[in-house]
């Protein structure tokens, strides 16, 4: 019967059948909804208006303090608080005054209380708008962006009704500008022939001489600086939506400015159980990235509390790649330095009532319905005496834990905070029995290092009840908790246990394999990190999961080697031409610009002999239409010398197969242009050279639906090429593992770290040009 009447009540305010049907499943806005439509009943004596019960649900499904529901209900049940926009500023005011008593006419005064916006002040307001912007507006007619009429008008007038607004900008343009005629009603023309997907990723230079806005083209500073994200500022952390105070928050949070000084602080703070991904590429940019626009520092804090997992080699590789990537930590720390105070806090939220010893075992805690503990009365002192025990190595691993008493967002209930492990710390060796977990660890780890902004993945939304309410249960400093979406990208997977199959099965070599998407592995392939930065940057700091399309990550990685990937010559499949009048009785050393488009960048020797080695698709003998290389007829010029070939004999084997050609030369200026110009080496290194193509097949290897078979059956066999007998001119014999070269017409390559004296090894780190057979 409750839930009928309660489904009446809601229905009453104006919620459709299933928006109460679904507000009903959610217990504490169920409760205070019920509550707010009560205490105005009470105050009108008579039903709800929609209008009314709108402005409540809105009340009731925001406000994080319920000792402010009483007082708010009364200025929306006496239409003192009218409109969404007074709701929201109310909301925002008592959120940032969280003491008593709230100043009633400051108040008043800050949520547009009995202020009149008349139709005469929006009229005035909107003419004004229209006369600052006349001449463009007569120009574009309605093309012209009318948002911004309204937003100037709106901004002269903040209480003044939205659609009271439109309309009268509706009137005056129709006014302005007569009806719309067939030109106005025709599409605007696009600027460029970019794919609509295709269209953010330009640069902002391109995109403002088009009139477009840059906004997807910022920096990644410019999106993290100052009042951007709209996050609070240091020691303001009670404005913050959602945030939690207690009687004692205030003078924890002056406390906090007297040890920060009001500096910005944040922390990345990875497991080391694995190698970091493109994702963590996000949280890092993220987390360094914000403390460096806002002149702050960041932490580099290891959450070493899973000693099982975890190896010295994974400490050393995170803090290799955030390096790589461009990032110093203010300082590196460890969950494992603050053990002893975390144990202390332990015992202190025992004596508290807030935490018990269970011997539940870890199948009865699995999933968001697990049992209520039989063990969440027991009295304090036993509970005392049992972790005590724990941590001397009493129970076995299973046997008991040590779980807080508070329910998640997501429903599950007492989350764990210690449990037994007799496997040593790789850096506390046999001190400690008992480990933090990490719903324990992690927020008061950020308490004790005075973090301000606790940058965090969207998935751990559903602990941020847990990280106020043990920061508060513990009566020390709260720093906030920010969410952001996830980065992940098509045809890849990411996580440690998929990876270990894929090297187990031999799809992959290792970690750092040039296929995967770790960042080990996008440095040995050889992505720049200021690539990798800059795809960040274009992705934005979205609050939503985004899946990208691995295409844009590497036109991010062309924009940077095109500009600092020096050029050189190599040929995959050699083809021997012999030129049978050289011009010269030795070898000519050929200038090649390492930059072809700023020769101020300098230049390269290589050799040009009487044999070359050219690409042999570069030679066909019955070409096809439109085939513009070496054939009969049909002379080439060959790269940086001056000189064009054309083809005198073709020289064949036993089995008929071409294996060399003879050519006569001639100057490029003392004859017709030819179609084409080709690369080619002479006196060459041998190489070997690694092509790579994507690792699956299919977009989403890990979706059931996709790939009924599960992510190992859908490798992509052609993922890897290796020729192992290329040639490559000998401008790069004296390259190290990483140096990065463009190889004219081929792409982008990279020197593996399997190169040895005498046998260098490139990674093709990305084609010259987009697949186009890429989707």
């Amino acid at each position: 019967m409750a839930a009928l009447d309660s489904l009446s009540l809601f229905t009453g305010l104006g919620l459709s059948e299933h928006k109460a049907r679904e507000t009903l499943k959610n217990t504490a806005l169920s409760a205070q909804l019920r509550e707010a439509a009560t205490q105005a009943q009470q105050t009108l004596g008579s039903t709800i208006d929609k209008a009314t019960g709108t402005l409540l649900y809105g009340l009731a499904s925001r406000l994080r303090d319920p000792r402010r529901l009483s007082f708010l209900v009364s200025y929306i049940a006496n239409k003192k608080i009218h409109t969404e926009l007074q709701l929201s500023a109310a909301l925002e005011y008592v959120r940032s005054h969280p003491l008593d008593p709230i100043n009633t006419e400051d108040f008043e005064q800050e949520c547009g209380v009995g202020v009149m916006v008349t139709p005469e002040q929006i009229e005035e307001a909107v003419e004004a708008a229209i006369n600052r912007h006349r001449p463009q507006l007569l120009e574009e007619r309605y093309r012209f962006n009318m948002g911004l009429l309204m937003g100037e008008a709106r901004a002269m007038l903040k209480w003044a009704d939205g659609k009271m607004i439109k309309h009268e900008v509706d009137m005056q343009v129709l006014h302005l500008l007569g009806p719309k005629t067939e030109t106005d009603l025709e599409k605007k023309p696009k600027l460029s022939k970019a794919r609509p997907e295709e269209k953010d990723w330009r640069t902002a230079k391109d995109m403002m001489e088009n009139g477009e806005a840059a906004d997807q083209a910022h920096s990644l500073m410019e999106q993290l600086r100052g009042e951007a994200l709209k996050f609070h500022k240091p020691g303001e952390n009670y404005k913050t939506p959602g945030y939690v105070t207690t009687p004692h928050t205030m003078d924890l949070l002056k406390q906090h400015l007297e040890i920060t000084g009001g500096q910005v602080r944040t922390r990345f703070p990875p497991e080391p159980n694995g190698i970091l991904h493109i994702g963590h590429a996000k949280a890092i940019n993220f987390n360094f990235g914000y403390a460096k626009a806002n002149n702050g520092i960041c932490f580099l804090r290891f959450d070493d509390t899973n000693p099982e997992k975890e190896e010295a080699k994974f400490f050393t590789a995170i803090y290799d790649m955030v390096a790589w990537l461009g990032y110093s930590p203010y300082k590196v720390t460890y969950a494992s330095d603050y053990f002893d105070q975390l144990y202390a806090w332990a015992v202190e939220l025992i004596r508290r009532g807030q935490a018990y010893v269970c011997h539940q075992r870890g199948e009865e805690l699995k999933g968001h319905n697990s049992l209520p503990s039989p063990w969440r009365d027991r009295p304090v002192e036993e509970s005392l005496l049992l972790f005590e025990a724990m941590r001397k190595g009493k129970f076995a691993e299973g046997e008991a834990t040590l779980r807080m008493k508070l329910v998640m967002e997501d429903g599950k209930m007492d989350p764990v905070a210690y449990r037994v492990k007799y496997t040593p710390h790789h850096r506390t060796g046999d001190t400690w029995c008992i480990y933090p977990t990490y719903d324990y660890t992690h927020c008061l780890c950020d308490s004790i290092e005075h973090i301000t902004h606790s940058l965090c993945t969207k998935e751990f939304q559903a602990r941020r009840s847990s990280y106020f309410w043990l920061c508060n249960a513990l009566d020390v400093y709260c720093p906030v908790q920010w969410e952001y979406g996830r980065l992940n990208l098509h045809y890849a997977v990411v996580s440690k246990r998929k990876i270990l199959q894929l090297v187990a099965a031999g799809a992959v070599r290792d970690w750092d394999d040039p296929r995967l998407f770790t960042l080990t592995a996008l440095r040995r392939r050889g992505f720049p990190p200021e690539a990798i930065n800059n795809f960040c940057a274009r992705v934005g700091v979205t609050v939503a999961q985004t899946t990208m399309e691995p295409h844009l990550l590497e036109a991010c990685v062309r924009d940077v080697l095109n500009d600092t990937a020096p050029r050189a010559m190599a040929v995959l499949e050699p083809l021997q031409v012999v030129i049978t009048n050289f011009p010269a009785t030795k070898s000519l050393d050929i200038q090649v610009p390492n930059f072809p488009a700023d020769e101020t960048k300098g230049f390269h020797q290589v050799p040009f002999g009487p044999m070359v080695f050219i690409e042999r698709t570069d030679f066909k003998e019955e070409p096809e239409p439109g085939y513009k290389r070496l054939a009969w007829g049909q002379p080439v010029g060959l790269r940086h010398t001056g000189y064009v070939i054309e083809l005198q004999n073709v020289v064949k084997g036993p089995s008929g197969c071409v294996e060399s050609l003879e050519v006569t030369c001639r100057r490029a200026d003392t004859g017709e242009k030819p179609k084409a110009f080709i690369h080619w080496v002479s006196q060459p290194l041998t190489c070997e050279i690694r092509l790579y193509e994507r690792l699956f097949q299919h977009k989403n290897p890990e979706d059931p639906a996709e790939v009924p078979g599960g992510f190992l059956s859908d490798l992509n066999p052609a993922s890897l090429q290796v020729v192992e007998s290329a040639l490559v001119d000998c401008s790069v014999a004296l390259a190290k593992p990483f140096d990065k070269f463009q190889f004219e017409r081929l792409g982008y390559f990279s020197v593996d770290p399997d190169s040895s004296q005498g046998q260098l090894v490139f990674n093709r780190t990305v084609t010259l040009k987009e697949d186009p057979g890429k989707v």
